[in-house]
């Protein structure tokens, strides 16, 4: 094979690696649908509802950059090979739990495996297609992307319609054999020839960290934010992850190179990536819980209404609306446009669809506004993400874009569910540790009637700090991207001005003069070749 060009397979490549991540995508949302079951099956509270969704993601989020260094170095097909194969036992273990503890542990393992597919799947894309149909195939993994996060409730809901809970997991394990067989098949091995060591002390702080940061967030409405339960962990957060900062400037070989955060355009891209995610993560978990347990429907019903997300994210990403927005607008402008959508759903859902009267419509807007800005924006962030990166480091770019989304998502599930909670207890006095366990123990119709309100009121409320959070992360995301394009352009402007400066000294007769002696050899402005920082292409 060639480190670029086009691979004569690269299209069938790409499907099979296309399912490999919707398997890990998801993963991220489809346990929401199971929530009622989980809840009286495995008596599980909300909190350890959270910690079975928040588990995975965390863990997958805290060695994506890791795994993305280790790809680069030992090879991306051996890494994306070893990721099914984790993946698929960490499902089975999942698929068999007999507790909340055993499936909190078994989603840890998943995400182990889901870290080294995440950031494999990108990083082969990257690899076997060429420049002129690069972009139209990240667009395409970008569609499999939103459509894992979107169809979960879905297909977790037909699926917990003819079977109990454990299929969910069950059922990734013909897919990661499949996906394991066709990888060693088809896909070629590519890895960087200068290599890179892996970084497990980066990869523990990170973990450790955010780990620390999310449970105080979940556990602050319950325990007081003010109280030693919350302000521990929180210190104890924030301390590792300055610490892992710190760390990564000074390691040799970091799994985050924290000099890519002086890029306007990386930093841009990074900060609407975490807040899409962050509005959309929140709003699905706590959509699915307000559809059944609050409106009454089952989890087919539930996963139905939530499929308009993901139905126009595929109508519109399948047909190149997205791509095409992107090249006509630019992508600061589409970022601002794609997160105001983004925003202007949930705002949709706080304010007419998210109330106790059984009223649809205002979320069924809402679910289409999500989609529409998902669609528009994430292809878009997705390709500043990596062009900001060397092409070398294709596994690291890639590590970070799927960072960004999980914890992203992990963080709105965290305080989106935090906001609610605060609400609900400010509204109702209940003692049960979970809604559906607060609806059983009501005294009376009224009392249940309250706990639901209670309810609704508090996603509202969640709803509304999602859609203030995205929107003004789409403006300052734009900002800084359109300040990225500026600073690129006039480098660009400098640079064609010292080479016609340079062109003209030459021809000005000074051969055997300063010019040639003096760094500009033929001609060219010192430092635009063999400079250290060129890009080494990869293999």
């Amino acid at each position: 094979m060639t480190a670029t060009g086009g691979h004569p397979q690269r299209w069938l490549i790409l499907g099979v690696i296309c399912l490999a991540q919707l398997t890990v995508l998801l993963d991220n949302t489809v346990l929401s649908v199971a929530i009622p079951s989980l809840t009286t099956e495995l008596h599980a509270s909300t909190s350890d509802i959270q910690w079975m969704i928040n588990a995975y993601s965390l863990v997958q989020s805290g060695l994506l950059l890791t795994a993305g260094n280790a790809a680069d170095r030992y090879g991306r097909k051996k890494m994306l090979a070893i990721g099914l194969a984790l993946f698929g036992i960490g499902s089975l273990t999942a698929g068999l739990a007999e507790s909340s503890a055993q499936l909190i542990a078994a989603r840890a393992g998943m995400g182990v495996g889901g870290a080294l597919l995440m950031t494999t799947t990108l990083a082969v894309v990257m690899q076997i297609f060429d420049d002129s149909e690069r972009v139209k195939a990240i667009a395409l993994w970008a569609t499999v992307g939103s459509l894992g996060f979107a169809a979960g409730p879905l297909i977790g809901g037909a699926i917990l319609n003819h079977f109990w809970w454990g299929m969910i997991f069950l059922i990734n394990i013909p897919v990661a054999l499949i996906g394991l067989i066709a990888v060693l098949k088809l896909v070629p091995e590519s890895k960087n020839p200068q290599g890179e060591r892996p970084d497990l002390v980066g990869a523990l702080l990170s973990t450790i960290g955010m780990t620390a940061a999310v449970y105080a967030i979940i556990t602050g409405p319950e325990h007081g934010w003010t109280s030693a339960e919350v302000l521990v962990p929180a210190a104890i957060g924030v301390v590792v992850l300055a610490a892992f900062a710190a760390w990564e400037l000074r390691v040799p070989y970091p799994m985050l190179d924290m000099h890519f955060f002086r890029n306007q355009k990386f930093v841009g891209a990074v900060a609407g990536a975490i807040l899409v995610m962050f509005g959309m993560g929140g709003s699905l978990f706590l959509l699915t819980q307000h559809l059944q347990f609050v409106l009454g429907y089952e989890p087919l019903e539930a996963g139905l209404r939530m499929a308009p997300l993901a139905l126009t994210v595929v109508a519109l990403n399948l047909t190149g609306v997205g791509p095409r927005i992107v090249m006509k607008l630019g992508t600061p402008l589409t970022v601002t446009v794609g997160m105001t959508l983004v925003a202007g759903g949930l705002g949709s859902i706080a304010l007419i669809g998210g109330g106790t009267d059984g009223t649809y419509w205002g979320m069924l807007l809402g679910l289409v506004l999500m989609g529409t800005g998902l669609a528009v924006s994430n292809p878009a962030m997705a390709n500043a993400i990596m062009s900001a990166i060397p092409p070398e480091k294709a596994g690291v770019g890639a590590g970070v874009n799927g960072t960004l989304a999980e914890f992203g998502n992990g963080l709105g599930v965290a305080v989106l569910g935090a906001v609610l909670n605060a609400r609900f207890a400010a509204l109702v006095t209940v003692t049960a540790t979970s809604l559906p366990a607060a609806l059983a123990a009501a005294g009376s119709e009224s009392e249940r009637a309250a706990i639901s309100d209670a309810f609704a009121s508090g996603l509202q409320v969640s709803q509304v700090v999602g859609a203030i959070a995205v929107f003004a992360g789409g403006l300052v995301a734009a900002a800084l991207l359109k300040r990225a394009e500026r600073a690129e352009a006039k480098d660009a402007e400098a640079q064609d001005a010292g080479a016609d400066a340079g062109a003209g000294t030459k021809g000005g007769g000074t051969k055997g003069g300063g010019t040639k002696g003096g760094g500009t050899k033929g001609g060219e402005p010192a430092g635009t070749t063999g400079s250290a920082d060129q890009p080494t292409p990869a293999a």
